[in-house]
């Protein structure tokens, strides 16, 4: 079956549930919106009606005396004039007025036309700060920015981009209403105008282990100017990531003073990023020095706070990977294998776990399920000879995966559990080093793998609640060795959920939230495991750097076939819904509103129906 076939089925699966569930008018409302966009072109596709800016400019008028004041730091360099006077206009046209225009300018003797455009719009609004400086770098030129700054509340912009009309009306909104100390936003990319852009940033709520790995909040960023001045602003040896630096500096002081306080993000595309040939927008390769200074960001965020992990390149530019330290002594790991016969592709899960697995201190416990082939005994009987630390432990029961994986654990030594399907096959040596290396890290509970299907297309990348209406895997059907959006495939991330086909947990989270739902016999026990464990205060983290190829449903048949197995299928999706509610899993924080929540490749939603 082709890639597009296979999605072609799913959606017209998902449209049937949620006709099903939801009604024709809603399914008709999703469709009508998915034919506008696919069919009728994309422009504007991110900006509000002109009707809902100038509600905003009349509310904002009446409130923004109660509305902090945002100020903007732009250092100028030799700035194209019509960049800037684009960027002028953008600001200039908010639907908010309680804004600060603080450009500083650094531009050379050549280029002296870019500080009389700006002195003669600061002669015409007195919310335009202007002041010629010595160019010191970046970092020390948006310090002096600051440095004139009046407004509570501080925002980077750069001198070649364009905020939307509507940037400082959401952030001041949302800064009055939640006292927040930093809020970020969603972004888009353009080359000439915002109405034809080329794609959005659709980000995720705050992810501190994906903010490690790369930059993803970028812009808009809105954050208190106290903060600003307690961390000693931005750092001129980071010059080229001084903005990825500030952030995790800001929120190293934010949560010294509260563990608890976390950025918020604004899921409205607020800020327009120019993609030009200097520009970081269109990759890192426009400066390299980029990637040296990200490093080294992150490696200062790791001393501040206490860390022990080395920082290396990533598997892209622009993005980082921390090798962390693993503790003394190596804790052990035991490995749950459930198994039904099949002992050829248990075989080849232990080959390849004892062949390939780098990290030494674990164990194996097969747990046998209700075996009929003669053969599987006396594979069971050589089993304990041919492969070190392994053994069977017997389950007596019919099939129940949550129960087997609950009986398993009885027998477990270890101070983490994998559970591990009898089809997975390992790829490369350190896979279980860097999943142990991750779970060990402070407020991480739970970490999940890269799983293949055999032809190295994705099966599992993280799991998105919501997807299908239920859940759904990260960029499955995506073929092997790319970057994903947004780096989300190359990079350690914050996830929701990830499969119990390959998932690590500390035993003691494991114990504090009793295991596995013994009434999900088959389907949403992994992501219903992993929400009580979010729930419960546990990271789940989602790594690209274990690797393993999944033989997926060797083990048992599919649930679509079987009327039994589909009612069952069904009774387990709705028990997900009874105990974590609709909202809590259509409304996954690692994903964005305005992504498709009928594909798993992170396309745009049919109708964009947040940001209108």
């Amino acid at each position: 079956m082709s890639l597009q076939t296979k999605r072609i089925r799913e959606l017209f699966g998902y449209a049937r549930t949620l006709t099903k569930e939801q009604g024709v008018g809603v399914m008709a409302t999703r469709a009508a919106g998915f034919f506008k966009r696919r069919f009728f072109g994309k422009r504007a596709r991110y900006l509000p009606a002109k009707k809902t800016l100038e509600a905003q400019r009349t509310e904002a008028a009446q409130q923004a005396a109660s509305w902090p004041t945002i100020s903007i730091l732009t250092p100028l360099y030799n700035t194209p004039l019509g960049f800037l006077q684009q960027f002028l206009d953008s600001v200039q046209g908010q639907t908010a007025p309680n804004w600060q225009l603080v450009l500083v300018d650094a531009s050379d003797e050549a280029h002296g036309e870019v500080g009389q455009m700006v002195q003669e719009r600061a002669a015409q609004d007195a919310r335009i700060v202007y002041q010629k400086i010595e160019n010191k770098g970046i970092a020390a030129n948006t310090n002096a920015a600051a440095a004139l700054a009046t407004g509570e509340y501080l925002a980077l912009a750069d001198h070649d981009d364009m905020l939307a009309p509507h940037a400082i009306y959401w952030m001041s909104k949302t800064l009055a209403d939640s006292k927040a100390d930093f809020v970020y936003s969603d972004e888009a990319l353009f080359e000439k105008t915002p109405q034809r852009p080329r794609v959005g940033h659709f980000k995720p709520d705050y992810a501190p282990e994906y903010l490690m790995a790369v930059n993803y909040i970028c812009h808009l960023a809105v954050f208190r100017r106290e903060l600003f001045e307690a961390v000693g602003g931005e750092r001129p040896a980071c010059d080229g990531a001084q903005d990825h630096d500030l952030f995790l500096r800001l929120i190293d002081e934010m949560q010294r003073r509260d563990p608890q306080d976390k950025p918020l993000h604004l899921p409205q595309v607020l800020y327009y990023w120019r993609v030009h040939a200097a520009s970081t927008s269109g990759g890192t390769g426009a400066k390299p020095y980029v990637e040296a200074a990200a490093r080294k960001a992150v490696a200062d965020h790791l001393a501040a706070i206490g860390r022990q992990g080395k920082v290396e390149p990533g598997k892209f530019p622009g993005t980082c990977h921390v090798v962390w330290e693993l503790p003394e002594p190596q804790p052990l790991v035991s490995i749950l294998i459930p198994n039904k016969d099949h002992t050829d592709d248990l075989e080849k899960c232990l080959h390849s776990l004892y062949a390939k697995t780098t990290y030494e201190n674990f164990e194996v416990l097969v747990i046998e399920n209700n075996s009929t082939d003669p053969a599987t005994e006396e594979y069971y009987r050589r089993l304990p000879q041919r492969y070190d630390r392994a053994r069977v432990v017997r389950y007596k029961g019919g099939f129940n995966f949550s129960r087997i994986n609950n009986f398993g654990r009885k027998y477990a030594s270890g101070s983490y559990l994998l559970l591990l399907n009898n089809d997975i096959e390992v790829i490369n040596g350190d896979w279980l080093t860097q999943m142990v290396g991750e779970c060990s890290q402070p407020g991480v509970g739970i970490c999940g793998a890269m799983l293949y299907y055999p032809d190295d297309t994705i099966q599992h990348a993280g799991i998105i609640t919501g997807l299908g209406g239920y859940a759904g895997h990260s960029h499955k059907y995506h073929k092997r060795g790319g970057s994903g959006y947004m780096f989300r495939l190359a990079t350690v991330q914050d996830f929701s959920a990830v499969t119990a086909a390959c998932l690590l947990v500390r035993t003691a989270v494991f114990d504090q939230v009793h295991g596995l739902d013994e009434t999900l016999t088959v389907a949403y026990n992994d992501v219903d495991f992993c929400l009580r464990v979010r729930d419960a205060g546990w990271r789940i983290v989602w790594t690209p750097y274990a690797e393993l190829y999944h033989h997926e449903s060797k083990s048992r048949g599919s649930d679509e076939k079987d009327p039994a197995k589909k009612a069952r299928f069904d009774t387990e999706h709705d028990r997900l819904y009874e105990v974590h509610g609709r909202e809590n899993i259509l409304h996954d924080p690692y994903y964005n509103p305005s992504l498709s929540l009928d594909y798993e490749d992170f396309r745009e939603s049919g109708d964009l129906r947040h940001l209108k």
